[in-house]
């Protein structure tokens, strides 16, 4: 009896032992979150190796559904509705699967964000878009997925494993809500000239107001070099080239008074494009 209960005994600890076990994930998680427009994206999925295998067309069968990853379904959060491929996409969680093929990829939109592997319903598509698989000149390891390219507006979703790659194109509309903002805050006692100024210049809008506003920076800050700068920019953009020499020349004095030689070797930089 002694001797059975020895053995349950020693069997219970190894058993105990082992579940406390910690050992590195063969697909480990990666969680990738990007500021974009006026919100963020966050993406969810695991990343496994090729480990000498061949990946598409074999680990990774042609033309079948694959959760775009390894474990749980890959998941991509919005904050802000977006336009996937030029379909739009309402601010949400969703799951992202793929269908690869030789010469074309499906890209899956779909609402099972809680599913495991490839648990998926083509029912709770929201929608598909095709893509175009390239070729790389270098293996990728470890599957990849990253934002890249990433501008106010728009950005590019890369898929890399071994030597393709799949780019999805996102972008998003921020104008309007841009625009409702620098309104409403133009009627406070705090208005942000500089700021509505920059956009107003980076998206070519009305470049006389966008100096004024540079104006009316500086005359609350008239020792901010970046600002002339930025009014010197909007000047050599709008032809006035004599006038952006001499606002850039006024930014150059400033930076340097500052003890800030990267200003001055922006100036100068835009100083010799004036000819």
């Amino acid at each position: 009896m002694k001797k059975i209960l020895s053995t349950v005994l020693i069997c219970a600890f190894i058993f105990t032992a082992s579940a406390q076990l910690k050992i590195p994930a063969p697909s480990p998680t990666q969680t990738v979150k990007q500021d974009f427009g006026l919100s963020s994206i966050e993406l969810i999925y695991s990343r496994p190796a090729m480990k000498g295998r061949k990946i598409f067309g074999d680990l990774v069968p042609w033309n079948k559904v694959w959760r775009t990853g390894a474990n749980s379904a890959t998941r991509i959060k919005f904050n802000d509705e977006v336009m996937i491929g030029g379909q739009s996409l309402k601010a949400g969680e969703y799951a992202l699967y793929t269908v690869p093929g030789e010469n074309e990829w499906d890209i899956i939109i779909n609402k099972g964000s809680a599913n495991w592997g490839t648990n998926y319903k083509q029912e709770d598509d929201v929608f598909r878009l095709k893509a175009k698989p390239m070729k790389l000149n270098e293996k990728v390891e470890t599957f990849t997925m990253q934002f890249a390219n990433v501008k106010p507006t728009s950005t590019d979703l890369h898929i890399m494993w071994d030597k393709t790659a799949v780019a999805v194109p996102i972008t998003i509309d921020i104008d309007k809500k841009i625009m409702t903002q620098i309104d409403n805050a133009m009627n406070k006692d705090s208005r942000p000239y500089f700021q509505s100024a920059m956009y107003y210049m980076e998206t070519g809008k009305d470049m006389n107001q966008a100096v004024q506003w540079f104006d009316k920076g500086i005359e609350l800050n008239p020792k901010a070099f970046w600002m002339y700068h930025q009014k010197a920019n909007a000047l050599a953009k709008m032809g006035r080239k004599d006038e952006a020499r001499t606002v850039a020349q006024k930014s150059i004095e400033l930076a340097r008074e500052q003890k800030n030689d990267d200003y001055v070797q922006l100036n100068e930089k835009l100083i010799a494009t004036l000819k």
